[in-house]
């Protein structure tokens, strides 16, 4: 199969380019360098220069492919426009020949009040809010003789690039302290999938059934005091942790804290059951340490 993907480059699509090569198929990669270019090249796709905004390139890249995956996303103010508008644009390339990928996230289930899959009701944070949305827009398509398929990754880790790195464990390693949102006693827990499980739900979700939703998660749902633990040996100061409020921890983060506060359990079941997908990395505690070393 010929698949094409944006953020080929990016954290998550240099999983998903060597496990769509090592399932046989041919892939060509959005680029919007000449260093993004050779980094999906060395990975055995071809790249195609363009921005993720460059909508009559994503288009072009459609039609010329048999399924695509959307890895790309805008962190700007309009990233809901941004991400629709690329959506539109590879769903009426491929023009119902082949699957369309979209990416979604756990986070729009909000607190989840025990362990849920992808029925469950929606009560995003403010960041994730606008995806509620497009998510329905993009899934609509099916009605029209497409074939959307989503794939809401819990909080990925793993081989070094994750959001837990860059917001934990960096600046516990600046500061020796790693921080903990809330009161950590237990109620709060993260749903967590590793890169390179998650990239083997995308290849996988190329043949689903149109219309379907995943959850990408590998049903490690653990105590976000476990978990800060853990980021605390990989940032060199084992225990080193710091306890902050909500509100302090918005003030040092950004409206992502709302989102790492969040207390998630979910299951992957669907995925596993329809899919086969068979995550591989069962101790994430002991990777998210490792990851120091």
């Amino acid at each position: 199969m010929r698949v094409f993907l944006t953020s080929g480059s990016g954290y998550v699509g240099r999983s998903v380019i060597p496990a769509l090569v090592r399932a046989g198929h041919d892939v060509t990669a959005l680029a919007r360098s000449e260093s993004s270019a050779a980094a999906v090249a060395a990975l055995g796709a071809a790249p195609v220069r363009g921005e993720l905004t460059g909508t009559e390139v994503l288009r072009r890249a459609a039609e010329q492919a048999d399924g695509v995956i959307h890895l790309g996303a805008s962190t700007g103010p309009d990233a809901a426009a941004v991400d629709l508008a690329a959506a539109r644009a590879l769903q009426a390339g491929l023009d119902g020949r082949g699957a369309y990928v979209h990416t979604g996230g756990v986070w729009v289930y909000g607190n989840t009040g025990g362990v849920v899959d992808e029925d469950a009701p929606k009560a995003p944070p403010q960041i994730t809010v606008w995806r509620v949305a497009n998510e329905e827009k993009v899934l609509a398509d099916a009605d029209r003789g497409g074939r959307p398929v989503i794939v809401m990754p819990g909080l990925v880790y793993g081989n070094g690039g994750h959001l837990t790195r860059a917001f934990f464990t960096e600046p516990g390693r600046a500061s020796g302290v790693v921080p903990l949102i809330g009161d950590g006693d237990g109620g709060g827990h993260w749903a967590l999938v590793h890169v390179d499980d998650l990239a083997e739900l995308y290849v996988l979700a190329l043949d689903a059934t149109p219309g379907s939703v995943y959850v990408g998660v590998s049903d490690q749902n653990i105590p976000l005091a476990d978990i800060v633990q853990a980021l605390s040996v990989a940032a060199g100061h084992p225990g080193g942790v710091e306890r902050l409020t909500l509100d302090q921890a918005v003030e040092r983060m950004g409206p992502m804290a709302e989102a790492f506060a969040l207390d998630q359990q979910l299951t992957g079941a669907r995925a596993r059951r329809e899919l086969g997908w068979t995550p591989r990395h069962p101790d994430a505690l002991a990777d998210l340490a490792a990851e120091g070393a």
